[in-house]
């Protein structure tokens, strides 16, 4: 992990294991997409904005690889890194750790779509703009 890739901490609760106590594949979508809210709202960009300018932020493609199983009350920090940023869409590397340890890692594409008809729009100038400053080459694809 680079030391300027965006993070946050969470907890592994029974919710998110299976009954051998193993996060089910899936929620590690669900850690990678807090880590990217999370982001936007450090920019100042919280879900209810996004949505009053009429768009939408919805995941366009992802492509994750498993390396390790977390386990119920692991502590996991989630990382996120802005690699490619385009006039519709944003690519974020996202990883997923036990203290030093790569569990997950994936490349998710998050286009940004006019919320009434679905279609992809350009992301805001002021939007573009401010996660162009954090996009970096990739780390660990």
């Amino acid at each position: 992990m680079a030391t300027d890739d965006f993070s946050i901490s969470v907890r592994v609760y029974i919710e998110d294991t299976d009954a051998a106590g193993i996060v089910y594949y899936v929620n590690y979508l669900k850690f990678m997409e807090r880590c990217r809210t999370e982001f936007l709202r450090a920019l100042g960009y919280h879900k209810p904005a996004i949505l009053d300018d009429g768009l939408l932020l919805v995941v366009h493609a992802a492509q994750i690889d498993y390396h390790r199983a977390a386990r119920l009350d692991d502590e996991l920090r989630i990382t996120s890194c802005v690699t490619k940023l385009a006039r519709t869409y944003i690519e974020f590397n996202q990883q997923v750790f036990r203290e030093q340890e790569l569990l997950c890692s994936g490349l998710v594409r998050v286009a940004c779509v006019d919320a009434t008809l679905m279609k992809p729009r350009a992301i805001p100038a002021g939007m573009h703009q401010q996660i162009s400053q954090f996009t970096q080459i990739p780390h660990n694809l």
